[in-house]
């Protein structure tokens, strides 16, 4: 059975389309990842750029809010990744595990494009670092290095 996991932030328009990108490109297939958010808006293009640095393209990825998922998908893991999703966050039945992995979001910070890229960088590396620690902890080997061409994963 492939473990379906749900992460959690409150726009879902960069911290959980990251997160569900990251899981899909070192899992493979062996994860079945979703992403929401408690006030779902569009996905941010710096987001989407940053991603791409590192050979993921997210930009056909969209908004969701977690009440699509209500009712309708039983996750085994439910991942919140900022204090207002960790708050407004229903109970999902069937979930197995519950975590929080705070984080600011980027895309509430000022300044110029390239102090607000950064941001989005630290983000990025700190929710690939997150996701890898995930997988190593459910004894799964991520891939070492990601890339554009499809990397897989070893089991």
């Amino acid at each position: 059975m492939i473990a379906k996991v749900l992460f959690l932030s409150s726009a879902n328009s960069a911290r959980s389309q990251m997160a569900e990108a990251f899981l899909r490109a070192l899992a493979g297939d062996a994860f079945e990842p979703y992403s929401a958010g408690s006030a779902p808006r569009g996905v941010d293009p710096l987001a989407v750029s940053v991603m791409e640095e590192r050979g993921i393209d997210i930009g056909d990825q969209w908004p969701k809010g977690f009440q699509e998922y209500i009712g309708t998908a039983q996750f085994d893991h439910l991942i919140t990744i900022c204090d207002r999703a960790e708050k407004d966050c229903p109970m999902f039945p069937g979930k197995g595990n519950r975590e929080y992995w705070p984080l600011e979001d980027p895309a509430r910070t000022g300044g110029s494009r390239e102090e607000r890229l950064a941001r989005f960088r630290e983000a990025r590396d700190y929710i690939e670092a997150r996701v890898r620690r995930f997988l190593v902890e459910r004894r799964y080997r991520p891939v070492l290095e990601l890339s554009g061409t499809g990397a897989t994963a070893e089991r």
